[in-house]
């Protein structure tokens, strides 16, 4: 370093040799001293250029008086290590308080457009052609009253206090929207089917949700609906085959059957002389003219050692309605033999009904009784016998005379 000339004053003014020694410890403090506040500013001071330069001194001699400081600069210092969290303090940080604002109407309005040319917003616009009428809005169904619980009353709720006011929104420009068309009226609900009465549907299983997924190894297992064909079955078979057998077994039973005279049947004895033969002809004839549709006829006289007699007539062939039969026999000899009211008499076979009633013949009394079923019919004429007798009598001789041939 230069030794310092004389004659040369220093750059800030002092006087040379006048430089107290300098402290060890000042010496690291900055070179150039803060100004103090009662010395005027820097503006004020002269400048090396307003003092006068003493003459046949150049300039780098004033310069080169200045000390140099001892320190050029100082080392780079690391940024501090980020500090660890104390026990229970959260490691997320803590955010700022947020600064409160006050109402929106204490604040000083901002003008958004301020400074911006709006000058050209009014542009003429197109003739636009006029909008359809629109539909005026359905009005709303009917509501029932809800009869719950009251609602609890609506009240102010207040703001978290972390929470900001909005700040007011600027008004902006609205276009005009072309009104909406009205909405579709709501589609009317399918009416559910109807069921019969005294029986239940059962309901359908709920269905699972759209993203279920079985677990694994589940296997379905189909569910075993009740079998309702055993009942269906048997009804139908009841009413095939039970109907049928009921009203059939009768005609197969009785239908088709053959006739025949036997000489006695327990006391009664058949006459063979010629005035019975005869009159057993002329009754055989008019049975097979009142029952054309007969297979075969019989007809005969019986009498008892103690005088009573017996006429049986009749014939076999199919017959669907035995009752009325028997009636409309009964009411052919009712001329004949002056029948009074006939009386029902109970076979006890199902499928055979006889008639009863008491006439007149040959001057003394008389009783005529009819038996028909599905394959024959057969015609007494009684004497000095009751009704119940003569019905009894009957039956006996029709069993003798009259044979089913699947019997």
């Amino acid at each position: 370093m230069p030794e310092p000339q004389t004659g040369a004053g220093p750059a800030d003014g002092n006087t040379p040799g006048a430089e107290p020694d300098r402290d060890p410890a000042a010496a690291d403090e900055p070179t150039s001293p803060p100004v103090p506040s009662d010395q005027p500013e820097p503006s004020a001071q002269p400048t090396a250029a307003d003092q006068p330069e003493p003459s046949g001194q150049p300039e780098s001699t004033a310069t080169a008086d200045v000390p140099a400081p001892r320190w050029s600069g100082s080392a780079p210092v690391p940024p501090p290590s980020p500090r660890r969290p104390a026990w229970g303090e959260s490691a997320e940080p803590t955010p700022p308080q947020a600064v409160p604002v006050g109402p929106p109407e204490h604040q000083t309005p901002v003008d958004p457009w301020a400074g911006v040319d709006t000058g050209g917003w009014d542009l003429p616009s197109a003739e636009l052609p006029p909008l359809p009428p629109t539909m005026p809005y359905p009005s709303p169904p009917s509501t029932r009253q809800w009869s719950g619980p009251p609602a609890p009353p609506v009240g102010p709720h207040p703001l978290p206090p972390q929470a900001a006011p909005v700040p007011p929104q600027t008004a902006r420009p609205t276009m005009p929207s072309r009104p909406m068309s009205p909405p579709a009226p709501p589609p009317t609900p399918a009416r559910p089917p109807k069921q019969r009465r005294g029986r239940r549907s059962d309901p359908p299983p709920p269905a699972p949700p759209p993203d279920w997924q079985a677990p694994k190894g589940y296997v379905p297992v189909p569910v075993r609906r009740r079998r309702r064909w055993p009942w269906l079955l048997l009804l139908t078979l009841a009413c095939c085959c039970g109907c049928p057998a009921y009203y059939g077994f009768p005609i197969s039973a009785q239908y088709p059957a053959r006739a025949a005279l036997p000489v006695q049947i327990e006391d009664l004895s058949l006459r063979q002389d010629s005035r019975s033969a005869e009159t057993a002809k002329q009754l055989e004839n008019e049975v097979r003219q009142e029952h054309w549709l007969a297979e075969d006829t019989f007809a005969g006289v019986y009498s008892t050692n103690s005088g009573k007699r017996v006429t049986v007539f009749g014939g076999t062939g199919f017959r669907l309605s035995p009752e009325s039969d028997a009636e409309a026999e009964i009411s052919r000899l009712t001329d004949r033999y002056a029948l009074n009211a006939p009386e029902t008499v109970d076979t006890g076979v199902r499928g055979r009904h006889e008639r009863c009633a008491v006439g007149r013949a040959d001057g003394s009394d008389v009783v005529v009784c009819t038996s028909v079923d599905h394959g024959s019919i057969a015609t007494g004429v009684f004497t000095r016998l009751s009704v119940g007798d003569s019905a009894t009598l009957l039956n006996t001789l029709r069993a003798q005379i009259v044979q089913p041939e699947r019997g």
